[in-house]
């Protein structure tokens, strides 16, 4: 059967800080959102840097190496792929799929923190563009990442999620078992916060929509800040 185009199709942005819960609320996203894939820009980062690390790779090395560097094409030289699964994007090593607390390990965020202001990120932007509008003919698209207004300034709705961080530590300490103390991971969140900063990330433009999530009891709550933002009816034909 032909698949129909659909042009009113929805890219919707999800940005925020370490720990407010943007994969959960997109996750939850996908199951209210007719059509809908999910697009894990920031696991792509991850991907490239966990899988150098594994290959014995130096942070500091990786620092001095990848400064300026075309990240997209340590990409297709790493081997790496995205597929979509279960309607949201998972990543592959020549052809091994990488697990999905392996890209979430504490190493791995550090490294895109510090990498993903110092390598030269344009083809990679162009890459995940043209992926964004290959799935957009056919789904509403939900992107999850950093820069997203750098990489698809024409994102219908741009959602940057906060909470304090008291609350982002003890959901974080929730994501590792309790095995880790409030204080250890209000000190990591706090260290990835600046780098972000530092990177040039949490930029806020005149279309972003920042959404408090602190005072929410759970996921559905926040989802739900941020799904009474879109407009589903006026803008997109859910009834296909």
């Amino acid at each position: 059967m032909e698949e129909k185009n659909y042009k009113n199709n929805l890219v919707i942005g999800i940005e925020g800080y370490v720990g407010a819960g943007k994969t959960s609320i997109c996750r939850r996203l996908l199951d209210i959102i007719p059509r809908s894939v999910l697009l894990n820009g920031g696991n792509l980062y991850r991907a490239i840097m966990y899988i150098l690390l594994k290959n014995g790779e130096k942070l500091d090395e990786l620092k001095k190496n990848l400064n300026h560097i075309d990240i997209k094409k340590v990409m297709d030289m790493l081997k790496i792929e995205i597929r979509i699964e279960n309607k949201e994007s998972v990543f592959y090593c020549d052809g091994e799929k990488i697990k999905e607390e392996d890209l979430q390990s504490r190493a791995s965020s550090i490294a895109v923190s510090q990498i993903g202001g110092i390598a030269d990120n344009s083809k990679l932007f162009d890459f995940a563009r043209n992926l964004i509008n290959m799935l957009r003919q056919n789904y509403n698209v939900i992107v999850s990442g950093r820069g997203l207004m750098d990489i698809y300034p024409n994102l219908d709705y741009h959602f940057f999620i906060v909470a304090d961080i008291e609350e982002r530590a003890k959901r974080k300490r929730s994501q590792y078992n309790n095995d880790i103390s409030i204080e250890e991971i209000k000190k990591h969140i706090e260290e990835r916060d600046d780098l972000q900063r530092k990177s040039g990330f949490y930029k806020i433009s005149d279309n972003t929509k920042i959404i408090d999530v602190t005072n929410c009891s759970n996921v559905e709550e926040s989802t739900n800040k941020v799904f009474n933002e879109i407009n589903l009816v006026r803008e997109c034909n859910i009834s296909n």
